[in-house]
């Protein structure tokens, strides 16, 4: 745990999960120019009308608590980082409203603070959503480290808001500001998108925020080619889901089993739960969860989880993602249960699968992806 210190205040800050020995902050430059800019123009001002979009782990949220906040966010850990550090400041969480991506922003704000995502489509989805809830006297300013602001970003704010201009570079970050003008109408936002399944009639619906939005990712085409089909499969789950096509794909090849579709991530459970719905040849049960990893997950209850570990947090990139999810399929799997997992050959994924489970076998592998199984020892 680190201190932030801006001229709002002092605030320890933690990342979550939290982790001992922690390398990374809790914020960036970003959020730091942000707060000094909002300070330089609004300190005096009382209570304003804040909608907070893309959030971290709570360093804006949390220093800028004495405002009325909505905070816009498709990420769960953000959900529970906020808790955390709200909590550790003796900030009340009743001072903040949190809605998840799939729900509407409606309301009346006098600031629109945004962080800039990896991913332009979700950026997209996200400008043409806000559009209707902003005045002339809104004020929109996004901020992110230069090196993901591009021409691409900015031409996203004129088309769906109005003229827009960015500031200098500190400390490798810059801020965006853009005036909204009623001469561009409001646009639906092209998204969800959808293509068909290939070698099924399965037509995938996939929100801006999911990974591999208009095709089959190659990763996942080899893992469809794999999956494992036996009677002793009752609880089958697809960790971290994105659009669902795993869980969906095992569920037809085992027609008997219960399957829960679990991701941090809302726009990715809430594709995959009306692409289950929309499979009309499949009868399975079926539950769907956004959360960290397998926090809420009965101890013992699964016989088969099916995983493809994200290796980044935000824009960390490490694989303490895929070694929890691992450890907590060790503990959420019953004995005699199955962890199957995909990924890139070089992340060495086998070595952490023999330090928990004891035991690892590939199942298939090719020049980019290897299949592992571990298996829970009685």
């Amino acid at each position: 745990m680190e201190i932030l210190k801006v001229p709002q205040g002092e605030f320890k800050l933690a990342r979550y999960p939290f982790r001992k020995n922690e390398l990374l902050r809790a914020w960036d430059a970003a959020d730091e120019y942000l707060l000094n800019h909002f300070h330089t123009t609004e300190h005096e001002n009382g209570a304003l009308n804040l909608l907070i979009v893309n959030e971290g782990f709570g360093a804006l949220s949390t220093a800028l608590a004495k405002h009325h906040i909505t905070l816009w966010t498709d990420s769960f850990l953000t959900t529970r980082a906020v808790s955390q550090n709200f909590s550790g400041n003796g900030i009340n969480a009743d001072q903040i409203t949190i809605r998840n991506s799939i729900e509407s922003v409606k309301g009346d704000y006098d600031y629109v603070l945004i962080k800039i995502p990896k991913s332009l489509a979700f950026l997209e989805d996200q400008l043409a959503r806000i559009k209707p809830y902003i005045s002339s006297a809104t004020k929109i300013i996004a901020a992110g480290m230069a090196k993901s602001i591009h021409t691409s970003t900015l031409k996203l704010f004129e088309k769906y808001i109005g003229k827009t201009k960015t500031s200098l570079a500190k400390k490798k970050a810059r801020l965006i500001f853009s005036q909204n003008e009623k001469n561009i109408k409001v646009q639906k936002s092209p998204f969800p998108k959808s293509f068909i399944l290939e070698g099924t009639e399965f037509n995938i619906i996939n929100h801006a925020n999911v990974f591999s939005r208009e095709k089959l990712d190659i990763g996942t085409r080899f893992f469809l080619q794999h999956l494992p089909q036996s009677e002793k499969y009752k609880t089958i789950i697809d960790l971290a889901c994105g659009n669902g096509v795993v869980g969906l794909l095992a569920a037809r090849k085992n027609p008997s089993a219960t399957v829960l579709f679990i991701d941090e991530s809302f726009m990715a459970v809430e594709s995959a739960r009306k692409n289950f719905s929309n499979a009309k040849d499949i009868s399975n049960n079926a539950e769907f969860s956004a959360n960290d990893c397998l926090q809420n997950v009965e101890k013992g209850s699964a016989d088969l989880i099916l995983n493809n570990p994200p290796f980044h947090q935000n824009n960390a990139v490490g694989d303490e993602v895929a070694w929890r999810m691992f450890s907590q399929s060790f503990s959420a799997l019953k004995p005699g249960g199955e962890l199957w997992v995909i990924g890139n050959r070089h992340l060495a994924y086998h070595i952490k699968l023999k330090k928990l489970f004891s035991n690892c076998e590939t199942i298939a592998s090719n020049k980019k992806f290897v299949i592992l199984k571990s298996v829970k020892l009685i």
